[in-house]
């Protein structure tokens, strides 16, 4: 008997006065080689903690280091592939972007945009995931958490 289980992922939402930290990416999933736009997000590595995981995706999709100040929360999607995601979003502040960054493969570059250019038409068609606008109206209504929510026992 397969038991179900959803994958653990991690976003940043890296946060610059009104502007945010996107990724535009080509999609390997709905749309094979069409390019789109997500926050840095990845999927949770062995022996990583969320932290780590959402500080080391946001390195490898945008060449960005960054803080990590808060939990901004859960958010859950099945996504067209049949696939259930959990993925821990957290709130993040731009440190310093590291000249000659190696991103990860399918990787087009990091972008800036405000909510209002992410609401436009065009670039809604173009999110990766339903939790993208999601995650940015929450930051911007002042959603947070301390990150003592999180008890890591490893």
């Amino acid at each position: 008997m397969s038991r179900w289980t959803p994958n653990s992922t991690v976003a940043t939402l890296v946060h610059d006065g009104e502007r945010f930290l996107l990724v535009e990416e080509y999609d390997r999933i709905s749309q094979p080689g069409k390019p789109v736009l997500n926050q840095p997000a990845g999927h949770l590595e062995e022996d990583e903690s969320l932290i780590e995981a959402a500080e080391r995706e946001t390195l490898e999709e945008t060449g960005w280091l960054v803080e990590i100040q808060s939990y901004l929360g859960l958010y859950i999607n099945t996504a067209p592939n049949g696939i259930t995601y959990h993925r821990h979003c957290f709130i993040a502040r731009p440190l310093s972007e590291v000249p000659g960054a190696q991103l990860d493969d399918g990787i087009i570059g990091p972008q800036w945009l405000t909510l209002e250019e992410l609401e436009q038409e065009e670039r809604q068609a173009r999110l990766r995931s339903p939790m993208v606008l999601p995650c940015c109206r929450d930051f911007l209504a002042g959603q947070s958490y301390p990150l003592e929510l999180i008890k890591d026992f490893r």
